[in-house]
Order: C-alpha cells, then sequence, then structure tokens
C-alpha cells in the first residue's frame, strides 16, 4: 500500500466527468476516528464565494500520480449541491442535507468506516433516492479538523513536547489518516517521524496541540 501525502495533494486539480473544477484546498477530516470526510475545493471564478466540498465517494480511490484527480460528478451536480459558506462549520444538518442530495450512503450508518464498507463506493449517485432518505436519522455533530489547520500544532506526549504536526499520510483506499508527520526539532536531532493515530488522545483546537497519551520515549521506541 502506497500510502499518500497531504502536502502533495493541496492544490492538485480536479476534473469532473465534464471539465474542471478547480483543485484541492483542504481536507475536513474526524479527529476520532481519524479518516478524511470531505475534501474542500477552490474553485476559482467558477463558483465565486462558495466552499465546496466533495466526499471521498465522488471519488473512489486516492490517486495523486495521475495529473488532476478525477471526480465522478458532473459540474451541475456539484453546482446544485447543497451550499455552505467559508466561515461555516459543518453541521449534522448540512451532512445530511449533502449525502440526501447525491443519494450516497450515509458513512455514519452502518458500523463501519463508510457506514455498511470500509472504502468509499465509487457509483453515480441518484438525488432523492427513497432508501437513503429513509435512512437519514437523527446524529450527533462530527469531529471534523482541516489538516491545513492542524499542520503546525504542537504534539506534547505525557512527558513533555516532541515536536510539531507537519502533514498526514492518507491511505488511498479507505482515506484514513494513516500517520502524522512530526517535526521533532531539539528533542530528536530534528528527524521527521511518523506518529499513528492511536496514540493520540485528543486534537485541542484551543490550544493548537495534538496530546498523544504516551511517553517520549514510547514515541521513540514505537
Amino acid at each position: 500500500m502506497l500510502l499518500q501525502d497531504t502536502q502533495a495533494l493541496y492544490r492538485k486539480n480536479l476534473s469532473a466527468t465534464d471539465g474542471p473544477i478547480g483543485h484541492v484546498k483542504d481536507f475536513y477530516f474526524d479527529d476520532v476516528l481519524w479518516v478524511i470526510r470531505y475534501v474542500i475545493v477552490d474553485t476559482g471564478s467558477w463558483l465565486s464565494g462558495r466552499l465546496v466540498l466533495l466526499s471521498p465517494h465522488a471519488f473512489g480511490k486516492l490517486d495523486q500520480t495521475k495529473d488532476a484527480l478525477p471526480v465522478n460528478l458532473s459540474k451541475k451536480q456539484i453546482q446544485d449541491s447543497p451550499l455552505i459558506s467559508a466561515h461555516e462549520t459543518v453541521s449534522r444538518q448540512f451532512e445530511e442535507d449533502y449525502y440526501r442530495s447525491y443519494g450516497w450512503p450515509p458513512y455514519w450508518q452502518g458500523g463501519k468506516m463508510w457506514g455498511y464498507s470500509g472504502t468509499p463506493l465509487v457509483s453515480h449517485p441518484l438525488p432523492g433516492d427513497v432508501a437513503v432518505r429513509k435512512a437519514l436519522e437523527p446524529s450527533e455533530d462530527r469531529h471534523l479538523q482541516g489538516t491545513q489547520a492542524v499542520t503546525g500544532y504542537k504534539v506534547q506526549a505525557v512527558d513533555g513536547p516532541i515536536g510539531h504536526v507537519t502533514g498526514f499520510q492518507v491511505d488511498p483506499e479507505s482515506w484514513t489518516l494513516h500517520d502524522l508527520a512530526v517535526e521533532t526539532g531539539h528533542w530528536h536531532l530534528g528527524a521527521s517521524i511518523l506518529v499513528s493515530p492511536a496514540v493520540v488522545e485528543r486534537v485541542g483546537f484551543v490550544e493548537k496541540t495534538v496530546f498523544l497519551k504516551v511517553t517520549k520515549a514510547q514515541v521513540r521506541g514505537g
């Protein structure tokens, strides 16, 4: 499995079934399950003033070797998707409206990473699908954060700081964040290391810090 680097994906061109739509600006990820839920798209002048989110369902497998990442949607489907402003957060209501509009199975139902599957499905969505509409039930807001925002956060072991986040390694099939790339500074001779999300206690938005539940020695040995 060849992991993908978020740093290499920023500004990657995106192509809908009928033409270019912009480039990758950022990713929203679930900081509890550590999986990318949305690609944030910079559409340039095409849909100026709108924040466009694309679910991994629209891509399937992530492949940064292509000149442009193919999106399995038309420009009209994207334009007609639920609106969200740049200053807004991704709410439960927005996600339910979003998944309903595309006819994709909600990822929060079914017990697996992507609802009833471990990977996002690649299919032509059917807006207004009755089965999908019935499946949408009240659910809690997700814990979503931007990878760009978390890049630069300090990383704190239980016994002290170890460095700061410089990026993420992504599984191209499940879209899970496999590792955090961490620059260690003086603590570990300035080396870059990979830290598994499994050892993360929480991501502190206020503190701008990723808190680990292991010691420095455990990080170094892991």
